[in-house]
């Protein structure tokens, strides 16, 4: 089911499925990003990243609606960001949307574009999605792995991004317009 865009007093989107730990944070007046390649060490850092981000941004440490990226990634990954978002949201009284990590994928780019992660030996995990205003507006094509060849004959000519990295605001901004309450987790 997917929940309206509303206005909210502070957001945090993250994302642990990539290489990549991703933050996000937006509140009235303004926002802030953060990324990290980290390999596997998303659960060593999740926490203090998070709340460095707060401090940063002067804020207390609370949000009133989380964005979790819910993959596909690692399985360990995954989870780690899942865990963490869903104890949060708990404590803290706060909603959680999940959307596809593929859609943090879409950051800068707009129109008709296709995107993907490595999904090893040749297949990689990929989507189709129309760009408007740095949020997929359109699903051209849903998330599936597939080999790398067959997805590029699906992109059928779209520019085609491969691996790039997250960007945490692409994935907050998806999560208010279109996320869900009720999202499950996608591995590689």
């Amino acid at each position: 089911m997917s929940v309206p865009a509303a206005p909210h007093p502070v957001t945090l989107a993250l994302d642990t499925a990539t290489p990549f730990l991703t933050l996000a944070l937006a509140w009235p007046g303004g926002e802030r990003t953060w990324r990290e390649e980290v390999g596997r060490a998303h659960a060593e850092r999740l926490a203090g990243a998070v709340r460095d981000l707060f401090a940063d941004a002067g804020l207390p440490f609370h949000a009133d609606t989380l964005v979790i990226g819910t993959g596909p990634g690692s399985y360990t990954g995954v989870r780690v960001g899942a865990s963490y978002a869903l104890g949060l949201g708990r404590v803290w009284g706060a909603r959680v949307l999940g959307v596809p990590t593929l859609e943090g994928l879409v950051g800068g780019l707009e129109g008709e574009v296709a995107v993907s992660l490595d999904a090893r030996r040749e297949n990689v995990y990929g989507a189709v999605y129309e760009v408007r205003g740095g949020v997929v507006g359109r699903v051209i094509h849903p998330p599936h792995k597939d080999s790398l060849s067959a997805f590029e004959t699906l992109a059928a000519g779209r520019p085609h991004h491969r691996d790039p990295a997250p960007d945490g605001l692409a994935l907050l901004r998806a999560g208010l317009d279109h996320g869900s309450e009720k999202w499950a987790l996608a591995y590689l």
